[in-house]
This record gives structure tokens, C-alpha cells and sequence, in this order.
């Protein structure tokens, strides 16, 4: 069995090589060309033996996915940025989250359980997707700034929202104060997380100024802090942003050697465009599977629903910062609202929806349908308003 998840894992692999090569040539998306591959690879009947599991994508292929990201993250533009990041990543989330747990009970008449989990998993903007799309558009600086911090950091509304909505289904009741601690306690529980254990291999790697010890203790920082946090119940995307931030801003030059900085990049590209090449196929392999069209109405409400909370999530908060140095421009807030993406993060979290729900396998096949219209109508548009942008800007 091993084996052939082995082979089957190559040939992935090798299929991502070749959508890379074409994609490119194309001057298409990398990721669309890899979900429309793992489409193909579905309809076809192949089947590589690696399935999109919630295991899958939080224990091997998040963690790398958000370190990579983190170590272009750098603290002075965070610091100056981290008002409007963090309003739009916690208010937003939990706004969006709001707008569609209300709309799918109004519209669709899914029971308030159904659509409180469903309002928590998807309201968040996706890491994986956004920070793949950003990087391949070159957008500018303080666009990408925003739009993949904001990705990284909004996991943490959206665990607690859905750890809460998880908890009520099961029969729990939580007061107001005790979701504002659940919330506070996994967000600062992921950064005390991700800053220890970056900062004590940080401390072994100063010992050594061998640059394959220095990248290895990088990974054991990236895996450690996420399985570290997620075992204690707080926000593994948090800890492993914090630990990769750590090892950028603090790190880099002082624990870690040039030499090893820079070989600690190329290892983290190298392990980034993996870890993507395998999300985005086994995404499109399994929206192959999906009977999207059983459940074309509720996912069609979804999709405008989606789209309506995080205009809730964009535009009024940066209508509180019109003002100040924080502000955006309105291409900016149009870029903002459009290329949030959602993917693997929401897939995984539907995946782990409870089967006592009535609304269980619509819940799984709207999800579905929403991160396929985000990836092809969405992801294929973003670039054409980023080109736009980048042309008033020289106009300007």
C-alpha cells in the first residue's frame, strides 16, 4: 500500500511539473491549471491513493505552506499595517461569518446548526490559495502585504468560530465572555506556541554554522510549532506564522548564518511549490467527485453569500481608516474583496463536519461548489484587476 501511495505521490508530482511548464507558457494561474488537472485526473478515473483529508492538509501540507509565507513577512511592515490586519482578519471573519449563517437559514432552510458551521468554516480567506495567487502575480508590495497577512492571520477567528459552533452542536451552551476568552486564549496560545519553539531552536541552531543543520531546525520549527499548538488546542496556522516570523526578522543573522538564510530560502521555496502542486491537485481530484449540481441552489446562494460577507469584511473597515495613514485606495479594497480566496482550509474543516447533521452532505457538497467558483471565477479574474491596478498606478 505504501508503495503505491509512493507512486502515486510521482506521478503528482510530475503532473504538477508539466502544469507548471504549460501554465506558465500560458501566463494562466499555476494553481487554476492544477485544480483543472486534478479535474481531469478525476473524470479519467485515475486514482493516485492520496485522498484531501483534514489530516492530510493540517499535519503535512499547511504547516510549510505558512512558514514559507511568514518568512517574507517582515515586522516593520507588519507593526505599521497590524491595526487594519487585524480588524479586517477577527471583525471581518467573524461579520462574514454572520452574513452567512443568517443568509443560509433564511434562504436555503438549513437549521441554525448547519448553517453556523458552515458560516464559521467558510468565512475566512484561505492561506494556501491566496498566498499561492499573490506570489505568482507579483502584486504590489503593500497589496500582497495585506492580503496575505490578513490570510494567515484570520485563521484564528475561524478555528474558534467553528470550535464554538462544533461545541454547541454537541449540546454545549458558552456565554459571551467564554467565547471572547476561547478566542483571545487560541490566538495568543498559537503565537506564545510558535515564538518558544522557534526561539529554542533558534538557540541550538547559533551552535552550528552548518546550513543543512540550520535548514532542518527551520523545519522541525515550522512542523514542531503547529503540531505543538494544535495538541494544545490553540491556533496552529498562528504558531507557525509566529515561528516563521520569528526565524526572519530575529533569526536571520543571528541564530542562522547568511549562508544558511539563503539556503533556508531555497529549501522553503522548494517545499512551498510541493506542498502546493499536492493541495490544488487532490482539491480538483475531489471536486471531480462531488454531485456539485444536486445541490446547484444552495450553492449558488452560498457563492452570493460569500462574496456579500466579505464586502462586510472589506469595505466598511476600511471606511474606519479613510482617514488615517492606514488608508486604501479603492482599486485596493476592489482587490481586497475579490481575491479572497477560500480553499484547502475550508475543504478540510467541512470535511470534519459531523455526520449527525441532516444538512451534512450538502454541507460538504456546498463547500465545494463555493471554493470551485473561487478558484476558477475568482482566481482567473484577480490578475486582470491587479494588471489594472498596476496601470493606474503608472498613470498616476
Amino acid at each position: 500500500m505504501a508503495h503505491v501511495h509512493i507512486v502515486g505521490l510521482g506521478l503528482l508530482l510530475f503532473i504538477a511539473c508539466v502544469v507548471a511548464i504549460v501554465t506558465r507558457r500560458l501566463g494562466q494561474p499555476y494553481a487554476i491549471g492544477l485544480v483543472a488537472a486534478g479535474i481531469a485526473l478525476s473524470l479519467f478515473g485515475y486514482k493516485s491513493g492520496i485522498a484531501l483529508t483534514p489530516e492530510l492538509v493540517f499535519t503535512f501540507l499547511l504547516p510549510p505552506l505558512i512558514f514559507e509565507a511568514a518568512l517574507h513577512l517582515k515586522w516593520h511592515d507588519f507593526r505599521r499595517e497590524v491595526p487594519l490586519v487585524l480588524s479586517m482578519a477577527f471583525i471581518g471573519t467573524i461579520f462574514s461569518a454572520l452574513v452567512m449563517a443568517a443568509g443560509m437559514h433564511a434562504l436555503v432552510g438549513w437549521g441554525w446548526q448547519a448553517a453556523a458551521l458552515f458560516g464559521a468554516l467558510i468565512a475566512a480567506t484561505d492561506p494556501v490559495s491566496v498566498v499561492a495567487m499573490m506570489k505568482e502575480q507579483h502584486a504590489e508590495k503593500r497589496l500582497r502585504f495585506l492580503m496575505e497577512s490578513e490570510s494567515l492571520v484570520n485563521d484564528g477567528a475561524a478555528a474558534v468560530l467553528f470550535s464554538l459552533a462544533i461545541a454547541w452542536i454537541g449540546g454545549s451552551s458558552m456565554s459571551a465572555g467564554v467565547m471572547a476568552l476561547s478566542l483571545v486564549t487560541t490566538v495568543l496560545g498559537g503565537i506564545v506556541c510558535g515564538l518558544a519553539v522557534a526561539a529554542v531552536l533558534l538557540l541550538v541552531a547559533g551552535r552550528s554554522d552548518d546550513h543543512l543543520v540550520e535548514t532542518t531546525l527551520t523545519m522541525l520549527a515550522a512542523y514542531g510549532s503547529f503540531l505543538l499548538a494544535e495538541e494544545l488546542e490553540v491556533s496552529g496556522v498562528l504558531a507557525t506564522l509566529s515561528a516563521g516570523m520569528l526565524v526572519t526578522n530575529w533569526g536571520t543573522g543571528r541564530g542562522i548564518t547568511e549562508r544558511g538564510g539563503e539556503a533556508m530560502m531555497r529549501f522553503w521555496d522548494f517545499a512551498a511549490f510541493l506542498a502546493n502542486s499536492v493541495v490544488f491537485l487532490l482539491i480538483g481530484s475531489r471536486e471531480g467527485m462531488q454531485p456539485l449540481g444536486a445541490y446547484f441552489t444552495a450553492a449558488a446562494a452560498a457563492t452570493a453569500l460569500v462574496l456579500l460577507g466579505r464586502a462586510f469584511a472589506v469595505y466598511p473597515i476600511a471606511a474606519l481608516f479613510r482617514r488615517s495613514r492606514l488608508a486604501t485606495s479603492r482599486m485596493t479594497q476592489h482587490i481586497l474583496f475579490w481575491g479572497g480566496l477560500r480553499g484547502a482550509l475550508a475543504l478540510a474543516l467541512a470535511l470534519t463536519a459531523p455526520t449527525t447533521l441532516p444538512e451534512h452532505d450538502a454541507l460538504i457538497g456546498v463547500a465545494f461548489a463555493v471554493v470551485a467558483f473561487s478558484i476558477f471565477v475568482q482566481g482567473l479574474t484577480v490578475p486582470r484587476l491587479l494588471k489594472i491596478a498596476a496601470r493606474n498606478r503608472r498613470e498616476d
